[in-house]
């Protein structure tokens, strides 16, 4: 896990207390899939480049609402962003509440889950100031890990959003 010195930005102040969401199966949608979107674009303030790497993430994750998947080192991939455990003792303390309650939060509600990710997200981007570099810290601390995950992140981009994401504007 990577410790950040940065503040938990708006994971915090954006909301006062999380609600937890056990959505129902639509026809034709994943389960809580409306809500996600919601939380995703919420996360994401206003800035589509932040909510289309938000749905990278996402889609690369494959995270649901009460996910918790184990990790061969013991840790867990928690929620739609599928945020590791490893970060609890450090929600906890910037949060002042208990893990077990942050894991809950993490799990359960997919919008605390998206603004989790969205702040790992961006103290990457601000430490790194290098975009791709901050895709794979999402991931992992490891440079090859990084880069895989950043390449996969990038093919989820171009199949959600199409290939011309990538494009320069001023083309």
């Amino acid at each position: 896990m990577l410790k950040y010195r940065i503040p938990l930005l708006a994971c915090v102040l954006s909301f006062s207390q999380p609600v937890v969401v056990h959505a129902a199966k639509a026809p034709g949608l994943q389960p809580g899939e409306a809500k996600i979107e919601t939380c995703i674009r919420q996360a994401s303030l206003g800035k589509p480049w932040l909510e289309k790497t938000l749905w990278g993430l996402r889609d690369q994750e494959g995270g649901w609402i009460g996910a918790e998947v184990p990790n061969t080192n013991g840790s867990h991939d928690l929620g739609v962003l599928q945020v590791n455990s490893g970060w609890l003792p450090h929600l906890a303390r910037l949060m002042g509440k208990p893990p077990e309650q942050i894991r809950y939060w993490l799990r359960f509600d997919p919008c605390f889950n998206t603004q989790v990710g969205r702040w790992i997200f961006v103290s990457a981007l601000r430490q790194t100031r290098d975009y791709w570099k901050a895709v794979g810290l999402y991931h992992s601390p490891t440079g090859w890990r990084q880069r895989r995950y950043a390449a996969s992140v990038a093919s989820h981009l171009r199949d959600r959003f199409g290939a011309s994401i990538f494009r320069d504007k001023a083309e």
